[in-house]
């Protein structure tokens, strides 16, 4: 089987982890990055693959750069980044928001996604042979908000302009990229959905989710196409989430 490698970012915790557990299952060896090295190795421990843990702050231009050096001199190449470290950020409407805390989930759901993007086209454009995927974790979000997410959706709408700009720039390097946009995934994060959530007309109100073990077999897909084709966008979604129809 052809040696893959893939850096994960977010990798400590929910999909990240998930996804790196299933990307191991298909053989690809494992660059993981969060801010926690112990739940870094958690996570290498837990998907049984060759995994180095690198305990990366994706907002950090210098911190990203040294991650995919580190890729690179364990493995020579990268295959696959997928970007996925992200916030929900601050909740209220705009004129509630503090800025910095506005500041802080930009730094890191977009300034981060660029970042760890362009350290990947970078590697991907200069190694032999040339090319490789980029697969940007978006959101529901992206396609149509919660009440009091103005800082998480406005963020999510621009991963969805990068991620095009990167598939354009993209196509004479042999670097694909494509979007998944994530709606109820069961992690940490989304533990709220069970107990109530607000909804476009101001009530409380449970949702269903979904197991994360479904995104990760999604994002496995999305990875494992040859370059000549492409997942541009797919949504993954608790069948049943108030999501069409949704606003």
């Amino acid at each position: 089987m052809l040696e893959r490698v893939a850096v994960v970012t977010g990798a400590g915790s929910g999909i990240g982890r998930a996804v790196a557990v299933e990307l191991a299952a298909g053989g690809w060896r494992l660059v993981l990055a969060g801010r926690r090295e112990e739940a870094l190795r958690e996570t290498g421990r837990l998907s049984g693959a060759e995994a180095v843990p690198v305990p990366t702050d994706v907002t950090d231009a210098q911190a990203v750069d040294a991650l995919f050096e580190a890729a690179v001199e364990r493995f020579g190449r990268v295959d696959l980044l997928f970007n996925n470290a992200g916030t929900f950020g601050p909740s209220g409407t705009v004129d509630e928001l503090d800025v910095d805390a506005w500041r802080s989930a930009v730094d890191l759901n977009l300034t981060g996604t660029f970042l760890c993007a362009r350290a990947a086209f970078r590697q991907m454009r200069a190694q032999q042979p040339q090319g490789g995927r980029i697969i940007n974790n978006g959101s529901i979000s992206a396609h149509a908000p919660r009440p009091r997410s103005a800082a998480y959706t406005a963020t999510k709408h621009a991963v969805t302009g990068l991620t095009k700009s990167l598939s354009l720039d993209g196509r004479p390097y042999r670097i694909a990229c494509g979007q998944i946009d994530i709606g109820n995934a069961a992690t940490e994060m989304t533990a709220a959905m069970s107990s109530g959530v607000p909804q476009a007309d101001g009530r409380i109100a449970a949702e269903p989710t979904m197991d994360v073990a479904d995104v990760a077999r999604t994002v496995r897909h999305m990875a494992e196409l040859p370059l000549e084709a492409n997942v541009q966008f797919a949504t993954v979604m608790a069948s049943a989430m108030p999501f069409i129809g949704r606003g």
